[in-house]
């Protein structure tokens, strides 16, 4: 069996070894129920503390404001459906853009045939939404402005703390599905005039099925899940302990690591990138060259189906995406790279290939002496890359 060389971290990270650890006690050990008083349930809700804390000082925030989810879908969910609730009162008007997660997407739908309008902004041609296009889609009954602060496919950053600032200065609720972002960039919520912020512990070393919402003190938005009075009455069901520690533990380590890291796959990434550019004719790299997540690459191939392509990498032992791993299944192209522009057939030939911790020079190398003659095979195969030919002659 070929070792694996994993280059999907935008759609899950391996829990780290160190959080596995800090989380068996409280499967075995300290499994008492925090909401409990005797002393076995008190080192459930320290442990809870803790980990609270250490997520509040990633952000610049206080610990009260974090409030456990079962992760970032569940997190979207709640800031847009409770924001509605609490400040649409039945209508009401919410801006966000083309290219969020489908966790916004179909919420801002769901939310639509309740009575809210909403205003989906296009980006540029490197995925970036406008500042201005946002002040200008303002209404006197806007009362949520959502924007994710990176993009889970083409990796652009997005202007956050321009339109954070915009939200502001117009008293309007500003949210961020920061998902890709967490623990792997520099957030300040005061910085950025978030209001409300997601994220997903399975994206930085965390276990999956655990995540938190950001609610700046003063939000008054309610209860998404009702039952009992955990998290201070914001967010019912009896705690997953364990998760919310190892997401803590992950967090911890990937601040104490973050500069290091960050340097270290940039320029593994960068490397990546201009290669993939260099070495293979009729590629293109959908978002912006420089303004984007530390791990990501996303490219385009003329002339070739993205899917072929994953099923030839997979065979070599490498695990790609041709998109957001929520889609994965859909016969339609990704509706971020058709909102940069790309007609449906370039969009078709689409590869993620997003480099995590573990990743190194040899294995990124490796990667694109097998892309190279992958997508030369597969043109081969194409009628498309053929006329082409016939056409233009082959590129050297």
């Amino acid at each position: 069996m070929k070792p694996i060389i994993y280059l999907d971290h935008a759609a899950t990270t391996a829990t780290r070894p160190e959080v596995v650890e800090a989380m068996l006690p409280f499967f075995t050990e300290k499994y008492g129920n925090a909401s409990s008083i005797y002393g076995l349930g008190a080192e459930s809700k320290k442990a809870m503390d803790q980990a609270r804390s250490t997520l509040a000082e990633a952000l610049g925030a206080r610990p009260e404001e974090i409030y456990f989810t079962a992760g970032g879908s569940e997190a979207d969910n709640w800031a847009l459906k409770a924001a509605a609730d609490a400040y649409g009162k039945g209508g009401g008007h919410i801006i966000t853009t083309k290219i969020e997660h489908h966790a916004i997407l179909h919420t801002c739908q769901y939310l639509e045939k309740h009575g809210v309008a909403v205003t989906y902004l296009d980006v540029d041609e490197q995925g970036l939404v406008s500042p201005e296009a946002v002040r200008k889609a303002i209404r006197p009954d806007t009362f949520l402005i959502s924007v994710m602060y990176a993009n889970n496919e083409i990796g652009t950053l997005e202007p956050v703390e321009e339109i954070g600032a915009i939200a502001k200065e117009k008293g309007i609720l500003f949210h961020t599905d920061a998902v890709q972002a967490f623990a792997h960039l520099d957030i300040s919520v005061d910085a950025c005039h978030i209001d409300m912020l997601s994220a997903s512990a399975h994206k930085f070393g965390g276990p999956k099925g655990i995540g938190f919402l950001y609610i700046r003190r003063g939000v008054k938005i309610r209860s998404f899940i009702h039952g009992g009075a955990q998290e201070r009455k914001r967010r019912a069901g009896t705690e997953n302990v364990p998760g919310i520690v190892g997401m803590g533990k992950a967090a911890e380590l990937a601040m104490a690591e973050r500069k290091e890291t960050v340097e270290r796959i940039t320029a593994l990434r960068d490397h990546l990138i201009d290669r993939v550019l260099r070495e293979i004719p009729y590629t293109r790299l959908n978002g912006d060259r420089k303004r984007r997540l530390p791990g990501n690459a996303n490219f385009s191939f003329q002339f070739i189906e993205g899917e072929s392509l994953l099923i030839l990498l997979d065979m070599e032992g490498i695990c790609g995406s041709s998109g957001s791993a929520c889609t994965t299944g859909s016969l339609d192209p990704s509706h971020v790279l058709m909102a940069i522009g790309l007609p449906h057939e370039i969009a078709h030939g689409s590869l993620r290939l997003t480099l995590g911790e573990d990743n190194t020079r040899e294995q990124v190398d490796f990667v694109v002496d097998r892309l190279k003659e992958m997508v030369a095979r597969l043109r081969d195969m194409s009628p498309l890359y053929e006329d082409y030919v016939k056409k233009n002659g082959r590129a050297h």
